[in-house]
Parts: structure tokens; sequence; C-alpha cells
């Protein structure tokens, strides 16, 4: 597990961000999610961030192995199921991080977990937020079985209304968005959507303490209308 002791490789910024966001891991699940699908499995993604050249925060990501049997060539965090020997959802995040692109876990500091995203199969998956102490100590390793590539992005893009879609869908007979954000980096274009996108909406939320952009518009499973989306179908009412 990453270490809880200030590091003094760390910048004096991020140190004040592990202090302000650091707590305990949250011990159930959405109480807005339906009862018909209450999570039966767990796992858990890993949101590593680090401070890019420019001083600003940005998120690790990693594109799919092609061979994959579900969600092949997609964007993802690190992650994956909870095994056996796993004794949180912390755990699972570290050792999946190091099993998909080698990041040891001594170099993270893990500063919070979100509440879990449950899915329509069963699933609840935590996002673990951590920060990596030392860029120059890791060195990538990918596992070719489970990822193609590695790549990062600036975690605020998830706040902002540029080169970002959206796509209405219907579920349980409610609507919600499915958000879509575009990134180019070595002229190769990455899509970071749906419940990847979710994630890291509310970890931006979190981390820059501020709501985003735009409508969220989440389904119930993810916890349904935020307050800002609240005040944005408001202001669109009286307009």
């Amino acid at each position: 597990m990453g270490s809880n002791k200030e590091d003094p490789r760390i910048s004096q910024r991020l140190q004040a961000l592990i202090r302000h966001c650091r707590s305990p891991e949250p011990s159930g699940f959405n109480n807005s999610s339906s009862s018909q699908f209450r999570p039966t499995k767990r796992a858990s993604v890993l949101i590593c961030l680090f401070e890019g050249d420019d001083g600003n925060l940005r998120v690790f990501l990693t594109l799919r192995a092609s061979s994959l049997s579900t969600h092949s060539g997609e964007v993802a965090l690190p992650g994956g199921k909870r095994e056996e020997g796993d004794a949180n959802d912390v755990e699972t995040a570290l050792r999946e991080a190091k099993e998909e692109i080698g990041l040891d876990p001594s170099l993270v500091s893990v500063i919070t977990s979100l509440d879990p995203f449950c899915t329509k199969y069963g699933v609840a998956i935590t996002p673990v937020i951590g920060i990596l102490s030392n860029n120059d100590a890791f060195t990538p390793v990918l596992n070719p079985n489970e990822v193609e590539a590695l790549f990062d992005v600036p975690l605020e893009m998830f706040l902002k209304d540029e080169n970002r879609r959206a796509v209405e869908k219907e579920w349980m007979g409610k609507k919600h968005l499915v958000h879509f954000f575009d990134y180019k980096v070595d002229n190769k274009k990455y899509v970071i959507w749906a419940i990847t996108a979710a994630m890291l909406i509310r970890a931006a939320s979190l981390i820059y303490q501020r709501p985003p952009a735009f409508l969220e518009l989440r389904p119930s499973i993810w916890g349904g209308l935020t307050e800002n989306d609240i005040l944005i179908l408001q202001g669109s009412s009286k307009s």
C-alpha cells in the first residue's frame, strides 16, 4: 500500500492536496442505486495523479489491449476485480496498477477513495485516488495481454466544456448523459468516455473543489443529479 507519510520528493502543493483530501475509504455503496441492481462483485481502479512539467495535475490512462474479451481497445483507468488476497479496495487498485503498467505501490501516496460506481452487471467499482511521489522513479512496463498503450492527460480537462460531447441515453425509465472527451497526443487520438469519464469528472471536482462547466446528468446508479445539475437546469428553464 502507498505510504501515508509525507514524502520529501512531493511538492508543497501536492503535500497540501494530500492533507486536504485524505480520508478513510468509503464503507458502503451508493444509496441511490436501484435495489434490484445491488452489486455482488467488487473492483477498483487507480486514479494516479502527478505534476506535469507545467505544474498542472495529470492522470495516467491506459488503452486496453485489442485482444481482451470485454471493452477491448477502449480507454480505461488501471484496475480490475478484487482478488481473494486483497484486503481492501486500495490494495486491489495498487495491485492491478502494478500488474498492468508496472507501477510500484511504494511510489503511490493514496489520499482518498471515491464512492463506488455500480454497474448494471452487478459490479461496484471504487476509484482510488493516489499521488505519484517520484515521476522519475516510474518506468512503465506494460502487460501486453491487458494494455496496448499508456498515456496521461490533464485532470482539469474533465471540468471544462472543451473537446467534450455528450449523448443522451435512457435507463430504468430515466434519462442520463454519457460524456465523451477527446484527447490527442503524439498524433494519436484517444476518447475517454462513459464510466471512466464519469469517475474523472468526480475526481476533478473533488481535487479542484469546483463543479464541471456542463450538465453531468449521471444515471441513478452513479449518484443521479448533482447540486450543480439542478442549478444548471433551473437556469435553463428561466431563460
